[in-house]
């Protein structure tokens, strides 16, 4: 059964996949970062110093300490049921520019696959084949090298 295990596992498409699977999440990460420490921070000032992270809707207070929650981190303290909405919105930020660039990725994947589809312009024949005796000739021949035939000029 070990032998077998292994053999799964060595497999070239299940590595393949787990390599992929890492790259995945480390490019999410990087992505994360991008929109909450690039892409969010001028949004926020753009609209009047909205932080997005603690945006939410109180649903019910907490047992500990009675609203108002001035953060999202003040409520989960009080141990209050919140509507984390500001975290949503980075969140689809975050898949926007995921599902960006993976379309981008696999837009430049299909044109390279068209390219290397594409049929190949046919190189100019070089041969012909002589009407009398039927063998390859240059196209420049005037006169059949096997036959002697004389060749009417193309």
């Amino acid at each position: 059964m070990f032998k077998d295990f292994k053999e799964f596992i060595m497999r070239g498409n299940v590595i393949d996949m787990a390599v992929g699977i890492i790259i995945g999440v480390a490019f999410g990460t990087v992505v994360t970062s991008l929109v909450r420490d690039i892409i969010m921070p001028p949004i926020s000032l753009a609209l009047g110093r909205v932080d997005f992270s603690n945006l939410f809707v109180l649903l019910k207070e907490g047992p500990q300490a009675a609203p108002p929650y001035y953060s999202l981190a003040e409520a989960q303290a009080a141990g209050a049921v919140t509507e984390n909405y500001g975290f949503f919105i980075i969140t689809v930020f975050s898949f926007l520019i995921i599902a960006f660039v993976i379309f981008l990725m696999i837009r430049a994947i299909m044109n390279m696959r068209r390219r290397a589809e594409a049929p190949k312009e046919a190189a100019a024949p070089t041969t012909k084949d002589c009407p009398y005796c039927i063998s390859k000739i240059s196209i420049k021949a005037t006169r059949c090298p096997n036959c002697t035939s004389e060749l009417k000029a193309a």
